[in-house]
């Protein structure tokens, strides 16, 4: 199993002395995600200052930006990366399109399976020379006039993980996909029970195995060396467990469990803004579902112990991540190598 970190700053002066670090420190790959910040630029810098560490985003909101913008963005990213950029895409949830960032929503899950497609064309006509001839359902992409055509790369096959919670895009990932970005609300008993068969279902669709997909997760890691550091961290899972339980689209990980009906009740209090009154409704049982708790020592081998045949790679939840500099950092991806 691989361990990854999620880059803590999005400050692109300092991204270059970040990544330096964590591939010094050992980290397989560096994930930058799409919330307050863009997700590609920093890469951009972590791509000229690093040599092996591989580079993702996790994830990229996919119906914002045209899948041409996307594509011309992810070749150049492999070009100047020599092949160790992970493209991560999701959908968000229709609020988020629609109020945030003022984009039809519409079939979310057949119109990311269209953008996958209509990528890997569009890449296709770049690096093969050939005309460009996509028409779906949602995208038509016929022009392609060679002033704007960049040449050919080296690594032509960029790597596609999508996130995926329900059963349609775990299936999607089988089929289509290198990768999945598992939630980080998740438990090895919904992987075991929902995500994986899915998973399965699409790989057999394409003639592909398990082991031609990657799954990774940001896991909820309560890590600290002191009783008061590892309820600390507890808290701040509960609190996240809370949010995204309160949203009907993770309602299969807490079904997973016959959780389902804690949903409304989360809703409710979400709508009302008691963010601590939600906190209080994750009981110490649902943690221990959701999350891993353990002191730098011992939590590599927990966290192994736990997703064994779940997951390829996984990172700690960024909330919960220690800083680039913390020096249990080296100890903690030992645990991981050893």
């Amino acid at each position: 199993m691989k361990l990854d970190i999620g880059l803590l700053t999005h400050d692109l002066k300092g991204i270059g002395e970040y990544a330096r670090k964590a591939e010094s420190l050992g980290f397989d790959c560096l994930w930058s995600s799409e919330t307050q910040h863009d997700p590609f630029l920093p890469l951009a810098v972590a791509a000229a200052s690093t040599a092996r560490i591989k580079l993702g985003t996790y994830i990229a909101v996919a119906f914002p930006r045209s899948p041409m913008i996307t594509a011309y963005i992810a070749w150049d990213l492999q070009a100047a990366s020599d092949g160790r950029f992970i493209l991560g895409l999701g959908t968000q949830v229709k609020g988020h399109n629609e109020r945030r960032f003022s984009v039809k929503w519409e079939s979310p899950g057949p119109k990311l399976r269209e953008i996958i497609q209509a990528l890997r064309a569009i890449w296709d006509s770049w690096q093969n020379k050939t005309k460009l001839d996509f028409r779906g359902q949602f995208y038509a992409f016929t022009l392609m006039n060679p002033l704007f055509q960049p040449d050919p790369i080296a690594h032509p096959r960029i790597p596609i993980f999508i996130a995926g919670v329900n059963p349609y895009m775990c299936r999607l990932v089988g089929e289509l996909c290198e990768g999945l970005h598992v939630h980080p609300f998740n438990s090895p008993k919904y992987l075991r029970d929902l995500a994986l068969p899915a998973l399965e279902e699409g790989l057999r669709k394409s003639g592909r195995t398990r082991g031609d997909v990657e799954l990774f997760a940001s896991v909820f890691a309560a890590a600290g060396d002191t009783e008061k550091e590892r309820r600390e961290a507890e808290q701040t899972i509960r609190q996240q467990i809370a949010f995204y339980a309160s949203t009907r689209t993770y309602e299969p990980v807490l079904a997973a469990h016959g959780w389902q009906e804690l949903a409304p009740k989360l809703h409710r209090k979400s709508v009302e803004g008691d963010w601590n009154g939600m906190a209080e409704l994750i009981s110490d049982e649902m943690l221990d579902a959701y999350a891993v708790s353990g002191t730098y020592a011992n939590i590599a081998q927990r966290l192994k112990e736990r997703y064994a045949g779940l997951l390829d790679r996984l990172a700690l939840y960024t909330s919960i991540q220690p800083e680039i500099d913390d020096p249990r950092l080296p100890g903690l991806v030992k645990g991981f190598a050893g």
